[in-house]
This record gives C-alpha cells, sequence and structure tokens, in this order.
C-alpha cells in the first residue's frame, strides 16, 4: 500500500516539470534546498519512486553520478526501447528513439544470436553544443 505525502506530491509535480529528461539526486536536491525538504528525503523518495516504477534509474558508468527520468504511466522503457547517447565532454545524457537501431537491435539478436541489454547500451560521442 502506498500513500501520498505533501512532500512527494510536491517532488512528484518537479518530476513531471522534468518528465522526458535525465536529473540527479544532487539536481532534485539543489532544487529543493529553498522549499523544506532535506536531501534525505529526496533520496528516500526517489528510491521509493523508482520502487514504484514512478521514475527510472540509471547507472551509466562508474565516473557519472546515477541519473533519473519521470516516466509516469507513459515509459517508454516499458516497452523495451532504451538505448542512450552521452557526450563525453559535458556529460548530458540523451535518450536515442530511432527506428534503425531497434533495426540493428534486432539484426543483432537474429543474425548473431545475441540479445542487447538496452537499458545499458549506451553510446558515446559529442552533443551539438560541445561540437
Amino acid at each position: 500500500m502506498t500513500y501520498t505525502t505533501k512532500q512527494k506530491e510536491i517532488l512528484l509535480d518537479y518530476l513531471k516539470s522534468v518528465e522526458n529528461k535525465h536529473f540527479t539526486a544532487g539536481e532534485v536536491c539543489e532544487y529543493f534546498k529553498d522549499h523544506g525538504i532535506g536531501k534525505s528525503t529526496v533520496y528516500r523518495r526517489l528510491d521509493k519512486l523508482v520502487e514504484e516504477g514512478v521514475i527510472k534509474k540509471y547507472t551509466v558508468d562508474p565516473q557519472s553520478p546515477a541519473c533519473y527520468e519521470y516516466v509516469g504511466e507513459h515509459s517508454h522503457v516499458k516497452h523495451g526501447e532504451c538505448y542512450h547517447l552521452k557526450c563525453k565532454k559535458c556529460g548530458k545524457l540523451i535518450h536515442l528513439h530511432c527506428e534503425e537501431i531497434n533495426t540493428l537491435m534486432a539484426h543483432i539478436s537474429k543474425e548473431h544470436d545475441f540479445e542487447i541489454d538496452n537499458i545499458r547500451t549506451v553510446f558515446y560521442g559529442l552533443c551539438a553544443e560541445c561540437r
């Protein structure tokens, strides 16, 4: 059984406002530091929201902090498609939704009898701003 508290509602409102963007726990803490919600509460709530499937947590590499994404009830991740692009310069993480990648993954599965873990698939390069 889950219950809603005022802090959870405030946090969810914020997360909905950054839907389809990645954020770190540190960024959420920074946003809420003047709103009366402390770091421990933010971390606890984020963990709970991950358990509930409301947000997704990604750990791309050991050098970067974990990042999160609000997915609500309409998660593209639930449909199995979740590839990422990571900028080597600024660290930005971008979702990649591309039919060509899906075709490549199907080819690898069929022709090479290998299934790629799409949630862990990250392509490294330079984003438009850093190029």
